[in-house]
C-alpha cells in the first residue's frame, strides 16, 4: 500500500528501495556534464545516470560502443561535482566488464574513485555475474540492465523489441531475480513488453527502472537530450518530449547571428 512521500534530502540506494516499498516511483535522467546536471539535480529527479549514451548525444557516434572508460570517467566528474541530491550511477563502457571479472573490478574501482560516483551500471545477466559478483564485494553498489542492450547491438542486428518470445522472456525473469540475489540494488529494463516488465518488477523486490517498458515498473528513465527535444530524428513509442529545444534553440541562436550581423548586438546598455 503506498504510504506518504518521504522528503530525501540525499537520495540513496536504500532510499529507492524504500521508495519502491512504499509504491513510489523513481524518477531517473541522463546527464553528461555540469550544467545539466545542475538543472537536472534542481529539478528533483532521483537518479542522475552517467550513461554510455554520451557516446551518440554527446560524441555523435552511431552507437555507444566506442565510449571509454576514461572518457566515462570525465562525464561523471563534471556530473558528481553538479548534484547535491540525486543518486549518480555510471555506465561501466563496452570492453570494460565483459571478458575478465577482475578487469571489470579494476573499471568500476576507477570510476569511483575518479569521479566520486555513487554506483555502477552493468548490461547483462548470468553471462556478467561473475563481474558483478567482485564488485559487488568491493562494495560497490551495482545497478543492472537487461532487455535490449545496446552494447550488444551488433548482436542483435537491431533495436527493436526484446524479448516477446517466451524463451527469451523466462530468460530475462531468471535473469532478473539472479540479479537480485547476487546483491544489485536495482535493474533497468530496455524495450521488452510491458507485461512482462510488470511481472519482473512484482517478482523482484528491488526496483526496476523502465525505458519503453510500460508503466507497471517502479520507475522511469530516459536521455536527457531526447525529452528535451534537443535530439529530434531519435522517435521511438516510449519516448515522451517536453520541450522542443531543438526549434527553440534554432530561432534563439539564428536571432544571435542576425543581431550581430546587423550590429543591433551589443546595444549602449550592453557595453563598458
Amino acid at each position: 500500500m503506498s504510504t506518504a512521500k518521504k522528503d530525501y534530502k540525499r537520495i540513496t540506494t536504500k532510499s529507492l528501495i524504500e521508495m519502491k516499498a512504499n509504491g513510489e516511483k523513481i524518477s531517473m535522467l541522463t546527464a553528461y556534464d555540469y550544467t545539466m546536471a545542475k538543472i537536472v539535480d534542481t529539478a528533483g529527479v532521483d537518479v542522475i545516470l552517467v550513461g554510455d549514451s554520451a557516446s551518440n548525444v554527446m560524441a555523435g557516434h552511431e552507437t555507444t560502443l566506442p565510449i571509454t572508460l576514461d572518457q566515462m570517467i570525465y562525464h561523471a566528474s563534471s556530473v558528481v561535482r553538479a548534484i547535491q541530491r540525486s543518486l549518480v550511477v555510471v555506465d561501466l563502457p563496452f570492453g570494460s566488464y565483459q571478458s575478465d571479472s577482475k578487469e571489470a573490478l579494476r573499471s568500476a574501482i576507477r570510476i569511483m574513485k575518479e569521479s566520486g560516483a555513487h554506483a555502477v551500471k552493468l548490461e547483462g545477466g548470468r553471462e556478467i555475474k561473475d563481474s558483478i559478483k567482485k564488485i559487488l564485494h568491493a562494495g560497490i553498489p551495482v545497478m543492472g540492465h537487461l532487455g535490449l542492450t545496446p552494447q550488444s547491438i551488433y548482436k542483435f542486428g537491431t533495436y527493436t523489441v526484446r524479448a516477446k518470445e517466451e524463451e527469451e522472456a523466462e530468460k530475462l525473469i531468471d535473469d532478473a531475480k539472479l540479479l537480485e540475489r547476487i546483491g544489485c540494488f536495482a535493474v533497468v529494463l530496455e524495450k521488452i513488453p510491458a507485461a512482462l516488465a510488470k511481472r519482473v518488477a512484482e517478482s523482484i523486490s528491488i526496483p526496476v527502472i523502465g525505458i519503453g517498458a510500460g508503466g507497471g515498473v517502479d520507475g522511469q528513465v530516459l536521455v536527457v537530450h531526447d525529452m528535451l527535444g534537443m535530439t529530434h530524428e531519435f522517435s521511438p513509442r516510449f519516448l515522451r518530449r517536453y520541450m522542443n529545444l531543438f526549434e527553440d534553440m534554432n530561432i534563439a541562436i539564428s536571432q544571435y547571428v542576425s543581431d550581430v550581423k546587423s550590429t543591433d548586438f551589443p546595444n549602449e546598455q550592453e557595453q563598458y
